[in-house]
């Protein structure tokens, strides 16, 4: 009686790929952060109209940040020279987190590592607040003078 000597062979990854691990802590959940930011642009608006230009500025930087993260998921693949996280993190502070947000989504790329994904968090939150601080300090100077 024979037995069956057939084995499954491992698949073997390309060198320098790590194996494939489930995404953690910022998941498609984190496109929720979007549509949330709108709804405060929104509340903002009826209290104090704001500029068309600032919806622009954060496409704009959005843009940008999103290609930063595709240039640097590039070079990563490629195991060329990298962007610095501070640059990624300096372009999601000034207003491009919503295209951070796609990229990393999208691109699957800078999702895993913690210390980065809190830092890119601290990010928006700095950022939503500085906005709201400066629009309600540009707009009701507006409204009183």
């Amino acid at each position: 009686m024979g037995q069956d000597r057939t084995r499954s062979t491992p698949r073997r990854r390309p060198p320098g790929r790590r194996p494939a691990s489930p995404r953690s802590g910022s998941g498609a959940g984190a496109y929720l952060a979007i549509p949330a930011f709108v709804v405060v642009c929104l509340v903002l608006n009826a209290i104090w109209p704001l500029s068309v230009w600032v919806a622009g500025v954060y496409f704009a930087t959005s843009v940008c940040c999103f290609v930063a993260y595709a240039v640097d998921k590039s070079a990563a693949t490629a195991g060329r020279w990298r962007v610095p996280e501070s640059t990624l993190l300096v372009w999601g502070a000034v207003g491009g987190w919503p295209g951070a947000i796609v990229a990393q989504q999208t691109l699957r790329h800078k999702t895993k590592k913690a210390s980065f994904r809190s830092a890119f968090w601290g990010t928006v939150v700095l950022n939503v607040v500085a906005f709201v601080g400066l629009a309600s300090l540009l707009l009701s100077g507006v409204m009183a003078g």
